[in-house]
């Protein structure tokens, strides 16, 4: 199921910089979420395994069926939507995954993706961050695994500002279900893990020439829809979930997103979190449903 990944010098390097000792294994399948069966198996290439558990109680009635068992106490590893490379926090010491997927990715692309999980891995926690099962009282190691450590008990309040659902019977009143919500809120996730990353990516111009230009690049193609994206939601073309995704990956490229995704490119954002997150997806889906009105 794993294998160690041969780097080539750069990678190992940023390795040793920002992730000593963590490994970068090859999968040789593609997942959304690994099941324990496997994720277990990764206890072969790291010192222990540090399986992660949430809360009930931070999830709304509705959840997708693949997030209610990422929260829940079986060992997963994974959530739509983590891209191609992924990285663990509940190994020690965390590790790299890189998905059978990355076979048909341009190499220096692909290089740029691990580097960037080992960026990740090696940032200091984000104030208010919660890590593992946070009924322990445990401290955060590092930046959030995903996106529902993350929000915690706010996922709710987020859930809640974009479905507004009746009190009565549950159901959303605006429209958006909840795999809008898992979508939006691994956005907001993104971008904020982005604020915290970015600052490498820009720094290694001279000193990793190949891993700079390759991050400059996914930047340039992400660019041309930018300027449209508000748009592209008026018109219809692309729905908000999605210009929310687009708009939160161009964070960790230092680009300028649009009105009013703006607000999540702060340093505010930054050093608040998940509640101004929160309180940006409730001014924004109010203004989104007043204009619908």
């Amino acid at each position: 199921m794993f294998s160690s990944r041969s780097l080539d010098d750069d990678l190992a390097a940023v390795r040793d910089r920002y992730a000593p000792g963590s490994p970068v294994l090859d999968v040789d399948a593609d997942f959304e979420t690994l099941p324990p069966a496997a994720a277990e198996d990764l206890g072969l290439f790291v010192d222990g395994l540090d399986p992660a558990s949430y809360p009930a109680e931070w999830l709304p009635d509705s959840v997708p069926d693949l997030l209610r068992k990422h929260a829940g106490p079986a060992f997963t590893v994974g959530l739509p939507g983590d891209g191609t490379v992924v990285r663990t926090a509940q190994t020690d010491p965390p590790a790299v995954l890189v998905k059978r997927r990355a076979e048909g990715t341009p190499d220096d692309f692909l290089a740029f993706l691990i580097a960037e999980r080992l960026v990740q891995i090696g940032r200091e926690p984000a104030p208010g961050a919660v890590h593992g099962d946070a009924s322990n009282g445990g401290d955060p190691v590092g930046l959030p695994e995903s996106f529902l450590p993350f929000f915690g008990e706010r996922y709710r309040d987020l859930d809640a500002a974009i479905r507004r659902p009746d009190p009565e019977t549950g159901e959303s009143t605006t429209g958006f279900g909840p795999t809008d919500v898992f979508q939006v809120a691994n956005a907001l996730f993104d971008a904020r893990v982005g604020l915290h990353a970015r600052d490498a990516f820009a720094s290694w111009e001279d000193e990793y020439p190949r891993l700079f230009d390759a991050w400059v690049d996914a930047g340039d193609r992400l660019s041309g829809r930018l300027g449209d994206l508000s748009g592209e939601v008026a018109r219809g073309d692309t729905d908000f979930p999605a210009a929310t995704e687009y708009a939160c990956s161009a964070v960790k490229h230092d680009l300028d997103p649009p009105a009013p995704y703006g607000a999540l490119d702060t340093t505010a954002y930054r050093e608040r979190g998940a509640p101004y997150a929160v309180a940006w997806a409730e001014k924004t889906f109010a203004a989104l449903v007043d204009d619908e009105e």
